[in-house]
């Protein structure tokens, strides 16, 4: 199961999410991230939280949804204008969800004031995927609609 998390830069949420869901996930399970306008840079505070929750950044870097190592099976996009971009055509007939997610970019204040706002995105997302493989997923990918009204839900928690 490939599953893509999509934003529009790719510097932060997205980032967060695929290192996030690899390191949490089962084996033959693969998170990627794109972005539909890619910063071309991954947040240095997005790197210094994975860090400190030590999961590994090796190899994350801003990416285009042009260039996709894996036809994504779900597409769940993190920001609201990801949310309302209309995927390339050659992804298909994929599953869509999205978990919204405030942008830690665009935080502002003292240095303590924006690394609350990364760590709560982080958190947020993490709650999410933990739900998300928490799912009876075995029954449910042969239940697409079911399995996106979960995804769905998912989508909620934590906000």
């Amino acid at each position: 199961m490939n599953i893509l998390f999509l934003c529009t830069g790719n510097s932060c949420r997205s980032i967060l999410a695929e290192a996030t869901f690899n390191q949490l996930a089962p084996a033959g399970w693969r998170a990627m991230s794109a972005g539909s306008q890619p910063a071309g840079y991954v947040h240095p505070r997005s790197l210094a939280l994975l860090t400190r929750e030590r999961i590994p950044t090796e190899g994350l870097h801003s990416k285009s949804w042009d260039h996709l190592p894996a036809t994504p099976d779900i597409v769940v996009t993190v920001c609201g204008r990801a949310a309302g971009e209309t995927c390339p055509a050659y992804l298909g007939p994929v599953l869509r969800t999205h978990w919204g997610v405030a942008d830690p970019a665009h935080a502002t204040g003292t240095d303590q004031e924006i690394d609350a706002a990364f760590t709560s995105a982080y958190r947020t997302l993490r709650t999410r995927i933990e739900a998300f493989l928490a799912l009876p997923l075995a029954n449910l990918s042969e239940d697409r609609g079911r399995l996106k009204t979960e995804l769905d839900r998912i989508g909620t928690l934590g906000a």
